[in-house]
């Protein structure tokens, strides 16, 4: 059994680190302020071949496996939570839909340039009305003749004002609920297809989130995505991979906070001598590493099984729970650790803190994640 990572993934997250001391570091509390999405630093990651690592060379990708991406997501979190959610969400959604159930045509069509980041991608499952649910979706999409018609909404979809290319999840067999559910691949400047941007988030302020409207949108039949009616299988699988990116992402933030509350824990002095003299200090973080050591060990298992080919789905809710509420924890002790300093957003902390909730909620929530886990500790 061996516990470290390849040396090509150790090579690749260096390049990582590296690009975001330079590119990174210094930008990532203006972006969260502003709420701007960084299209040109997203477009530099496309040049290093980070919005294309799962696609295959065929298409122009780097062909790499789960295990390097969750490596990457989570150095790219360690700088910058809304930076890593964009690249997880680009190649473990909608760009992972098309390369996993895609036909050769649709590959071809879409594929290169979603791997080289020209084209940005999103992937459409939650509705305002339905989220942990999605049998409860509203959005149809009707047969006539040869193309098809959509009408609904789509809620809190990343980069769905800056992308380019949706896939759209929507009922063809409402009678049959999750097992009446088709994928579409849908052009941003389709007629009857409209975004709005949603600002005011807790965190990941900088990444594009929008609600989508599906009004009449006629696609043909050849933007269908993978078999009828069997969208929903489709998506959990999709879900799958996409745990195990949340987890790493979530595993990047709390790196991000224990290696910031360190060198603050070593700076600060209190009743004449560093706070990180202080037992109740060097506790904290004594949990915090020991937590993120074991969640790594959780994502990088799941990540292996993936790329092995073997079932994963019980091993990648395992990871992205335990990672999403540890980093959680660990980033709320580093907000206690910096006092009134990490209240304020004069250090990054508060800013990991209010990225790492989102680990709890997307990809499935902790709730739903646990009834995933019981389910198949349950099957025996």
């Amino acid at each position: 059994m061996d516990f470290e990572l390849p040396e090509d993934i150790k090579a690749l997250q260096k390049t990582v680190r590296d690009f975001c001391e330079k590119r990174v570091k210094d930008k990532a509390r203006e972006w969260d302020h502003s709420e701007k999405f960084p299209l040109e630093v997203v477009r530099e990651l496309g040049q290093l071949g980070l919005l294309g690592m799962r696609v295959s060379e065929e298409y122009g990708g780097a062909g790499l496996g789960s295990l390097a991406v969750a490596a990457v997501v989570e150095e790219l979190a360690r700088y910058d939570g809304s930076l890593a959610l964009t690249v997880a969400s680009h190649n473990g959604l909608g760009t992972s839909h098309i390369r996993v159930f895609g036909n050769d045509a649709q590959k071809k069509q879409y594929l290169p340039k979603l791997a080289t980041g020209e084209w940005l991608g999103a992937w459409g499952l939650t509705e305002p009305g339905s989220g942990s649910d999605s049998a409860g979706m509203k959005t149809t999409a009707v047969r006539k003749g040869s193309d098809w018609v959509l009408n609904g909404s789509k809620m809190f979809i990343t980069q769905g004002t800056v992308g380019d290319v949706f896939v759209i999840l929507a009922l063809t067999s409402p009678q049959k609920r999750q097992k009446g559910i088709t994928a579409f691949i849908l052009d941003r400047q389709v007629k009857g297809f409209s975004q709005r941007a949603i600002h005011g988030k807790l965190g990941m302020r900088s990444s594009d989130t929008a609600e989508l409207h599906l009004d009449n949108v006629v696609v043909p039949d050849s933007q269908r995505l993978g078999e009828l009616d069997r969208g929903f299988l489709d998506t959990m699988k999709i879900l799958d991979g996409g745990r195990v990116t949340i987890g790493a992402l979530a595993l990047g933030l709390g790196k991000g906070a224990l290696e910031e509350s360190v060198k603050y824990a070593k700076e600060r002095s209190a009743f004449g001598q560093p706070i990180a003299e202080f037992q109740a200090i060097r506790w904290m973080l004594a949990d915090m590493q020991t937590e993120l050591d074991a969640a790594r060990l959780l994502v990088y298992r799941s990540a292996a099984l993936a790329d092995a080919g073997k079932p994963y789905s019980r091993e990648a809710s395992m990871a992205k729970l335990f990672a999403s509420e540890a980093a959680n924890r660990a980033c709320n002790k580093a907000v206690q650790i910096h006092g009134g300093y990490g209240y304020t957003r004069e250090f990054p902390v508060e800013r990991y803190l209010r990225d790492a909730k989102l680990c709890e909620i997307g990809e499935g929530t902790s709730e739903i994640q646990r009834s995933i886990i019981a389910r198949e500790v349950l099957k025996g």
